[in-house]
């Protein structure tokens, strides 16, 4: 084959355009990638799924420090594969012995950085859930971790792929709602007043000091029945502060990402944020019991050049009283409103008298009505061509960055100006010390 051949099969299958050449082709798209799973819980196995189901992955390990979570997961692997995955509980251990070219990191949120880094620096590309970390420095680290290795490190924001999503910001971004003005987004759940759950002994078969790892070691919680319901773990643990940003660092990820995404915008110019606990009440922790610590409502306002933003989320009055589905954004355009929405697809509600309101269906996956199979293959293209995933780290980051600048308002109690280049808040040594917190050791403060 002479050199321009080559030259020419390469580029082509790099870009996908290749029709020719089926023994390269069969060659790239035979190729299985030893996978590992760090934290086999509910939404890992989801991710999980999809990894098998595309036919080019071989899951090879899977590690979680609960055997109640990994035991049956370790065991649905095998009934689906008949293969045995091995198990761990540090992952440390899974990489250093499995060497995964492909890590998935579905940890609680304050575990994301290092489990990440410590796939990278393996030689991994990693697929991770969002938010990609508890602080933004983490975040900042593991951006460069990823460029240093040249790895690809996709996000779990699979919104960026759903095919209503998709259309929803073509529509937009070709002036269909006008000039828009101001965004909001917002998750509407109901909820009350939270009584404080007793603290008991962690349930055998959990690790609950390797849980906890870099964070502060809180009590465990639960049910005395059935200790993996009702506290901390399995999934609660994104209303507790040491381990998550609450509502905003979970739900709200998913939104402020869909505003940058479509507004082509890449951080706001300040932000300030406000809420509270007027209805679960003052958050509880003593030796016997203990409550979240998130606020069970917030608000939280982005300033753009051309626009505001607007977050909001509540966990009381959970009704029917306001008009569309209860997540996602409005876009406020001269030519009308847009609602980008989740089970409901997206639905734009024209200004003009006599003018029909135009809606597109969601196409959504089971389990959880998700588009991670989309998002999976989306990740195996940005490897095998060496182009960025869509939901790349860097996208993300920023992105997490919104979400973790408005608890940081919201911490302070004030507003803050965010100098996004340098990723630092404006004049403001106090919220500066809140980019990044100490960790607990033996565990190390990743570096950027």
């Amino acid at each position: 084959m002479s050199m321009d051949r080559r030259t020419f099969i390469k580029s082509t299958l790099a870009s996908g355009l290749i029709v020719g050449a089926p023994n390269v082709l069969r060659a790239a798209r035979d190729k299985k990638y030893r996978t590992a799973l760090i934290g086999s819980g509910w939404w890992g196995m989801n991710i999980a799924g999809e990894a098998m189901a595309s036919g080019r992955c071989r899951l090879a390990a899977l590690c979680d420090v609960d055997d109640h979570q990994l035991n049956p997961a370790a065991e649905k692997v095998e009934k689906l594969t008949g293969e045995r995955p091995k198990r761990y509980k540090d992952f440390r251990e899974l990489l250093s012995r499995e060497k995964p070219e492909i890590a998935i990191v579905a940890t609680p949120d304050h575990w994301h950085p290092l489990a990440t880094i410590a796939a990278v620096k393996a030689g991994a590309h990693v697929y991770v859930e969002k938010p990609i970390g508890h602080t933004i420095k983490e975040g900042r680290a593991m951006v460069n971790t990823a460029r240093a290795a040249g790895r690809v490190v996709q996000v779990g924001t699979h919104r960026r792929v759903s095919p209503h999503n998709v259309s929803g910001m073509k529509f937009l971004q070709e002036g269909n709602a006008g000039k828009v003005g101001m965004v909001r987004a917002f998750v509407l759940y109901g909820g009350g007043p939270e009584k404080p759950k007793k603290n008991i002994e962690p349930p055998k078969g959990l690790d609950w000091e390797m849980w906890c790892g870099p964070g502060p070691v809180r009590p465990f919680n639960g049910n005395p029945d059935d200790p993996w319901r009702g506290g901390i773990h399995p999934r609660g643990f994104r209303q507790y502060l040491d381990y998550a940003n609450g509502t905003l660092g979970d739900w709200g990820v998913h939104w402020v990402d869909q505003i940058l995404w479509v507004m082509e915008e890449k951080w706001p110019k300040s932000v300030y944020s406000t809420g509270g606990r007027p209805i679960k009440g003052p958050p509880v922790l003593t030796e016997e019991y203990q409550t979240t610590d998130a606020p069970d409502h917030q608000i939280a306002t982005y300033e753009f050049e051309d626009f505001t933003a607007i977050w909001e989320h509540r966990q009381f009055a959970g009704n029917t009283a306001e008009k569309g589905e209860n997540v996602g954004c409005y876009f406020y355009g001269t030519k009308g409103t847009f609602h980008m929405g989740w089970k409901d697809g997206w639905t734009f509600y024209p200004t003009g008298r006599g003018q029909k309101v135009i809606h597109e269906d969601a196409r959504l996956n089971e389990p959880d009505q998700q588009n991670i199979k989309e998002l999976w293959s989306d990740f195996l293209d940005a490897i095998e061509t060496g182009r960025r995933p869509v939901c790349d780290v860097e996208e993300i980051h920023r992105s997490t960055n919104m979400s973790l600048l408005g608890m940081l308002s919201y911490k302070l109690g004030r507003s803050v100006r965010w100098d996004g280049e340098r990723e630092v808040v404006v004049g403001d040594p106090d919220a500066n010390k809140l980019l990044s917190r100490e960790y607990r050791k033996p565990w190390v403060y990743p570096k950027s």
